[in-house]
């Protein structure tokens, strides 16, 4: 009988054998989980990581695969002690991209339907009417468009909304979706949105998209959803954008600082909603298969499934 693959768990944020442990023990035939400081750590082959010590992988040289607990890879490419070379992993959970959409539909039929302004009627007592609008009136503009946002654009496009995506490069889209591509399309995109969602990966292009050149060229009055990474927003420019009328509202899921610090003014903003970072997670019996999947991958010598391309950043 082949041994199970020896598997360090790697994060300074995180308890990963409490977080996984019960769906561990499930995949304990192909994964041995090992904490770290791993004894013999040359016999270790594999790595679940999540913001990992900056040293960590340095004590590891056998490593044949690192994965990510979630479909997000930003933290491990970002590790300076990463080992080149050494496939990284992510998460590809069907149930996880049914949540994102779920979380997004809150927000663009918050936005139909005006459940914002209708709220602050409720705490004035004010009984006002305020008229309904079709899901064909409001464009959803999508920044996006891999597992998660063709998932989202689908959704959408079921009940009914014009749905406007922008991808990386061209690709073909789902039914009822406007895919574009470039700059170009994105300027088409942003013109024509009446709500955005950052669904984008975090890549060195992409770190502070949402700024204020990009929220110049939104049509005026739109709103922001905001589920990528907190380092897609520069802070400033979105306050700026609201409190000068540019943007109506903005909900946002990730931060740069996570948690969000007490003091931050996106808490008290009256066109902010701030969620912590739960629009989606991968499920722990989708990082059970991932990891199962990589072990049986590694012990019989072939490629791992679901390694990202390290060069795009996912």
């Amino acid at each position: 009988m082949t041994p199970p693959e020896r598997c360090v768990l790697l994060s300074a944020t995180l308890d990963l054998a409490g977080l996984f442990g019960p769906v561990l023990a499930e995949v304990a035939d192909a994964v041995e989980a090992v904490p770290d400081p791993a004894q013999d750590p040359e016999t270790v082959r594999l790595a679940l990581a999540w913001f990992p010590p900056a040293d960590a992988f340095a004590r590891y040289p056998n490593l044949r695969a690192v994965c990510s607990i979630a479909a997000g890879v930003d933290s491990l490419l970002a590790s300076p002690g990463l080992p080149a070379g050494v496939p990284v992993v992510r998460v590809v959970d069907p149930e996880q991209a049914r949540a994102m959409s779920c979380f997004v539909l809150w927000h663009v039929l918050g936005h139909l339907r005006r459940f914002r302004t209708y709220a602050e009627n409720q705490a004035q007592t004010l009984w006002r009417p305020l008229g309904q609008r079709a899901a064909g009136e409001v464009t959803v503009g999508l920044l996006g468009y891999g597992r998660m946002g063709a998932r989202v654009a689908a959704d959408l496009a079921t009940l009914g909304f014009p749905v406007l995506a922008w991808s990386r490069a061209p690709r073909a889209p789902e039914a009822g979706v406007d895919l574009l591509s470039g700059e170009s399309g994105l300027s088409d995109l942003l013109a024509r949105t009446d709500v955005l969602v950052n669904l984008l990966p975090l890549t060195p292009e992409t770190r502070g998209i949402l700024n204020a050149a990009l929220f110049a060229r939104l049509k005026p009055g739109a709103t922001l959803v905001q589920v990528g990474r907190g380092d897609h927003l520069v802070e400033d420019d979105l306050l700026a954008a609201l409190d000068g009328g540019r943007l109506a509202g903005a909900a946002l899921d990730v931060f740069a600082t996570e948690p969000l610090p007490p003091a931050h003014p996106f808490w008290r903003h009256p066109k902010i909603v701030v969620t912590p970072h739960e629009a989606c997670d991968a499920s722990p019996q989708a990082v059970a298969a991932m990891l199962r999947a990589t072990a049986e991958a590694i012990t019989a010598g072939a490629p791992v499934p679901n390694a990202v391309d390290r060069a795009l950043g996912y």
